[in-house]
Protein backbone atom coordinates (compact mmCIF):
# COMPACT_ATOMS: atom_id res chain seq x y z
CA UNK A 1 0.00 0.00 0.00
CA UNK A 2 1.62 3.76 -1.22
CA UNK A 3 1.86 5.83 1.68
CA UNK A 4 3.27 9.52 0.59
CA UNK A 5 5.60 11.13 3.33
CA UNK A 6 2.90 13.19 4.83
CA UNK A 7 0.74 10.57 5.52
CA UNK A 8 0.66 8.04 7.90
CA UNK A 9 -1.81 5.44 8.92
CA UNK A 10 -3.45 5.48 12.26
CA UNK A 11 -5.77 2.03 13.63
CA UNK A 12 -9.24 3.86 14.35
CA UNK A 13 -10.71 0.48 16.50
CA UNK A 14 -14.42 -0.42 14.51
CA UNK A 15 -13.38 -3.86 14.32
CA UNK A 16 -9.83 -2.93 13.36
CA UNK A 17 -10.30 -0.81 11.01
CA UNK A 18 -7.29 1.68 9.26
CA UNK A 19 -7.11 5.18 8.21
CA UNK A 20 -4.62 6.77 6.06
CA UNK A 21 -4.52 10.33 7.06
CA UNK A 22 -2.27 13.25 6.40
CA UNK A 23 0.03 14.57 9.22
CA UNK A 24 -0.39 18.17 8.55
CA UNK A 25 -3.86 18.42 6.58
CA UNK A 26 -7.24 17.76 7.81
CA UNK A 27 -8.14 14.87 9.79
CA UNK A 28 -10.94 13.23 11.20
CA UNK A 29 -12.87 13.94 14.56
CA UNK A 30 -15.30 13.16 16.91
CA UNK A 31 -18.35 14.40 14.49
CA UNK A 32 -17.55 12.14 11.98
CA UNK A 33 -18.02 9.30 14.41
CA UNK A 34 -21.70 10.62 16.17
CA UNK A 35 -22.39 10.85 12.34
CA UNK A 36 -21.84 7.48 11.49
CA UNK A 37 -23.13 6.32 14.87
CA UNK A 38 -26.49 7.97 14.53
CA UNK A 39 -26.92 7.01 11.18
CA UNK A 40 -26.40 3.51 12.15
CA UNK A 41 -29.24 3.68 15.26
CA UNK A 42 -31.66 5.08 13.54
CA UNK A 43 -31.90 3.91 9.87
CA UNK A 44 -35.14 2.30 9.39
CA UNK A 45 -34.09 0.39 6.38
CA UNK A 46 -32.58 0.20 3.19
CA UNK A 47 -28.95 -0.66 2.72
CA UNK A 48 -27.41 1.58 -0.15
CA UNK A 49 -25.70 4.58 1.44
CA UNK A 50 -24.32 7.98 -0.12
CA UNK A 51 -21.93 10.05 1.87
CA UNK A 52 -21.56 13.42 0.59
CA UNK A 53 -18.08 15.16 0.94
CA UNK A 54 -16.43 11.80 2.02
CA UNK A 55 -12.84 13.13 2.60
CA UNK A 56 -10.71 10.51 3.49
CA UNK A 57 -13.76 8.14 3.72
CA UNK A 58 -13.56 7.56 7.53
CA UNK A 59 -17.70 7.79 7.23
CA UNK A 60 -18.33 5.13 4.78
CA UNK A 61 -15.51 2.92 6.64
CA UNK A 62 -17.41 3.22 9.97
CA UNK A 63 -20.28 2.59 8.39
CA UNK A 64 -18.95 -0.59 7.00
CA UNK A 65 -18.50 -2.01 10.39
CA UNK A 66 -21.71 -0.49 12.47
CA UNK A 67 -23.83 -1.17 9.21
CA UNK A 68 -22.61 -4.62 7.93
CA UNK A 69 -24.96 -5.37 5.39
CA UNK A 70 -24.48 -1.64 3.59
CA UNK A 71 -23.14 -1.07 0.52
CA UNK A 72 -21.56 2.82 0.61
CA UNK A 73 -20.86 5.17 -2.20
CA UNK A 74 -18.80 8.18 -0.60
CA UNK A 75 -18.85 11.62 -3.08
CA UNK A 76 -15.48 13.64 -2.86
CA UNK A 77 -14.76 16.63 -4.44
CA UNK A 78 -10.94 17.14 -3.55
CA UNK A 79 -8.83 14.75 -6.08
CA UNK A 80 -5.79 14.09 -2.97
CA UNK A 81 -9.02 13.49 -0.41
CA UNK A 82 -10.42 10.99 -2.82
CA UNK A 83 -7.39 9.40 -3.77
CA UNK A 84 -6.97 8.62 -0.20
CA UNK A 85 -10.22 7.61 -0.01
CA UNK A 86 -9.59 5.15 -2.71
CA UNK A 87 -6.62 3.57 -0.72
CA UNK A 88 -8.49 3.83 2.70
CA UNK A 89 -10.82 1.59 1.10
CA UNK A 90 -7.97 -0.88 -0.30
CA UNK A 91 -6.26 -1.00 2.95
CA UNK A 92 -9.38 -2.29 4.65
CA UNK A 93 -10.39 -4.82 2.05
CA UNK A 94 -13.57 -3.24 1.53
CA UNK A 95 -13.85 -2.60 -2.56
CA UNK A 96 -16.61 -4.93 -3.08
CA UNK A 97 -18.91 -2.77 -0.35
CA UNK A 98 -17.61 0.88 -0.93
CA UNK A 99 -16.70 2.91 -4.17
CA UNK A 100 -15.33 6.44 -4.15
CA UNK A 101 -16.05 9.38 -6.79
CA UNK A 102 -14.30 12.28 -7.32
CA UNK A 103 -16.77 14.34 -7.83
CA UNK A 104 -18.86 17.88 -6.91
CA UNK A 105 -21.81 16.52 -5.80
CA UNK A 106 -23.79 19.33 -7.61
CA UNK A 107 -22.88 16.96 -10.05
CA UNK A 108 -25.07 14.35 -9.04
CA UNK A 109 -28.17 15.59 -9.93
CA UNK A 110 -27.02 14.83 -13.38
CA UNK A 111 -27.80 11.11 -12.70
CA UNK A 112 -28.00 8.66 -9.75
CA UNK A 113 -31.85 9.34 -9.28
CA UNK A 114 -32.91 7.35 -6.38
CA UNK A 115 -29.90 5.73 -5.98
CA UNK A 116 -29.70 5.77 -2.02
CA UNK A 117 -31.98 4.45 0.56
CA UNK A 118 -29.69 6.45 2.94
CA UNK A 119 -27.56 10.11 2.73
CA UNK A 120 -25.42 10.90 5.56
CA UNK A 121 -23.13 14.25 5.50
CA UNK A 122 -20.51 16.07 7.34
CA UNK A 123 -20.41 19.06 5.28
CA UNK A 124 -18.10 22.09 5.84
CA UNK A 125 -19.47 24.41 8.80
CA UNK A 126 -18.06 28.35 7.52
CA UNK A 127 -20.48 29.75 4.90
CA UNK A 128 -19.18 30.68 1.79
CA UNK A 129 -16.62 33.77 2.02
CA UNK A 130 -16.68 33.91 6.20
CA UNK A 131 -13.59 33.70 7.92
CA UNK A 132 -10.20 33.49 7.00
CA UNK A 133 -9.92 30.37 4.82
CA UNK A 134 -6.20 30.18 4.94
CA UNK A 135 -3.52 28.18 2.88
CA UNK A 136 -4.25 24.50 2.68
CA UNK A 137 -6.34 23.47 0.49
CA UNK A 138 -8.24 20.45 1.84
CA UNK A 139 -8.47 22.25 5.00
CA UNK A 140 -10.38 25.08 3.59
CA UNK A 141 -12.32 22.52 1.47
CA UNK A 142 -13.37 20.82 4.68
CA UNK A 143 -14.10 23.37 7.19
CA UNK A 144 -15.36 26.24 4.55
CA UNK A 145 -18.19 26.01 1.86
CA UNK A 146 -16.16 26.01 -1.20
CA UNK A 147 -18.11 25.01 -4.79
CA UNK A 148 -21.39 23.63 -2.62
CA UNK A 149 -23.29 25.44 -0.12
CA UNK A 150 -25.44 24.01 2.08
CA UNK A 151 -28.81 24.09 0.51
CA UNK A 152 -26.68 22.18 -2.14
CA UNK A 153 -25.96 19.08 -0.34
CA UNK A 154 -29.91 18.81 0.87
CA UNK A 155 -30.92 19.52 -3.18
CA UNK A 156 -28.34 16.28 -3.81
CA UNK A 157 -29.45 13.92 -1.06
CA UNK A 158 -33.34 15.08 -2.36
CA UNK A 159 -32.48 13.85 -6.12
CA UNK A 160 -30.38 10.42 -4.55
CA UNK A 161 -33.30 9.65 -2.21
CA UNK A 162 -36.79 8.51 -2.89
CA UNK A 163 -39.82 8.90 -0.67
CA UNK A 164 -39.47 7.91 2.82
CA UNK A 165 -35.31 7.97 2.22
CA UNK A 166 -33.44 9.35 5.10
CA UNK A 167 -30.39 11.96 5.59
CA UNK A 168 -28.76 12.05 8.61
CA UNK A 169 -26.71 15.70 9.38
CA UNK A 170 -23.96 16.45 11.60
CA UNK A 171 -23.51 20.55 11.53
CA UNK A 172 -23.40 23.66 13.87
CA UNK A 173 -26.19 24.22 16.43
CA UNK A 174 -25.87 27.79 14.83
CA UNK A 175 -27.24 27.18 11.45
CA UNK A 176 -30.11 25.24 12.44
CA UNK A 177 -32.45 28.38 11.12
CA UNK A 178 -30.93 27.48 7.60
CA UNK A 179 -30.73 23.76 7.75
CA UNK A 180 -34.59 23.37 8.78
CA UNK A 181 -35.48 25.98 6.12
CA UNK A 182 -33.43 23.97 3.46
CA UNK A 183 -35.09 20.62 4.28
CA UNK A 184 -38.60 21.55 4.09
CA UNK A 185 -37.93 23.57 0.59
CA UNK A 186 -36.11 19.89 -0.34
CA UNK A 187 -38.98 17.82 0.54
CA UNK A 188 -37.45 16.75 3.98
CA UNK A 189 -38.82 17.20 7.63
CA UNK A 190 -36.94 16.86 10.34
CA UNK A 191 -37.49 13.52 12.31
CA UNK A 192 -34.97 13.03 15.17
CA UNK A 193 -32.36 16.00 16.35
CA UNK A 194 -29.49 15.69 18.78
CA UNK A 195 -27.05 18.61 19.87
CA UNK A 196 -23.53 17.39 21.02
CA UNK A 197 -21.69 18.96 24.11
CA UNK A 198 -17.74 19.11 23.99
CA UNK A 199 -18.53 18.56 28.07
CA UNK A 200 -20.80 18.15 30.32
CA UNK A 201 -22.28 21.44 31.17
CA UNK A 202 -20.78 23.30 28.22
CA UNK A 203 -23.25 25.12 24.99
CA UNK A 204 -23.36 22.66 22.34
CA UNK A 205 -21.17 22.83 19.35
CA UNK A 206 -22.29 20.47 17.61
CA UNK A 207 -26.01 19.22 16.36
CA UNK A 208 -27.03 15.44 14.95
CA UNK A 209 -29.93 15.51 12.47
CA UNK A 210 -32.24 12.63 11.06
CA UNK A 211 -34.52 13.77 8.30
CA UNK A 212 -37.35 11.94 6.12
CA UNK A 213 -37.94 12.83 2.93
CA UNK A 214 -41.60 12.74 2.40
CA UNK A 215 -42.51 12.48 6.25
CA UNK A 216 -45.01 13.95 8.60
CA UNK A 217 -44.41 17.11 11.02
CA UNK A 218 -43.16 15.63 14.15
CA UNK A 219 -39.87 16.51 15.50
CA UNK A 220 -38.06 14.01 18.78
CA UNK A 221 -35.57 15.71 20.74
CA UNK A 222 -32.98 13.37 21.77
CA UNK A 223 -31.09 13.68 25.49
CA UNK A 224 -27.40 15.78 24.91
CA UNK A 225 -24.48 14.04 23.89
CA UNK A 226 -21.83 15.13 25.95
CA UNK A 227 -18.46 14.11 24.57
CA UNK A 228 -16.13 14.88 27.68
CA UNK A 229 -16.54 14.12 31.78
CA UNK A 230 -15.44 17.33 33.89
CA UNK A 231 -12.09 15.85 34.69
CA UNK A 232 -11.73 15.59 30.80
CA UNK A 233 -11.73 11.91 30.07
CA UNK A 234 -14.49 10.86 27.46
CA UNK A 235 -18.16 9.69 29.10
CA UNK A 236 -19.43 6.20 28.88
CA UNK A 237 -21.61 7.41 25.77
CA UNK A 238 -18.82 8.69 23.58
CA UNK A 239 -16.62 5.18 24.61
CA UNK A 240 -19.53 3.10 23.60
CA UNK A 241 -20.07 5.12 20.13
CA UNK A 242 -16.15 4.34 19.76
CA UNK A 243 -16.30 0.61 20.74
CA UNK A 244 -13.49 1.05 23.02
CA UNK A 245 -16.09 -0.82 26.14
Amino acid sequence: MFIREDEKIDEIGFGGLKLIQSSEGFRYGVDAVVLADFAATLATGGRRVFDLGTGSGVIPLILSHKMPKSVITGVELQRDSAERAERNVALNGLGNRIKIINSDIKDLKKGYRAAADIVVSNPPYMEKDSGLIGVDGAKAAARHETTAVLKDFFITASHLLDKRGEFFLVHRPYRLADIFCYARETGFEAKTMRLVCPMEGREPNIVLVHFIKGAGKQLKVLKNLDVHTPNGSYTEEIDRIYERR
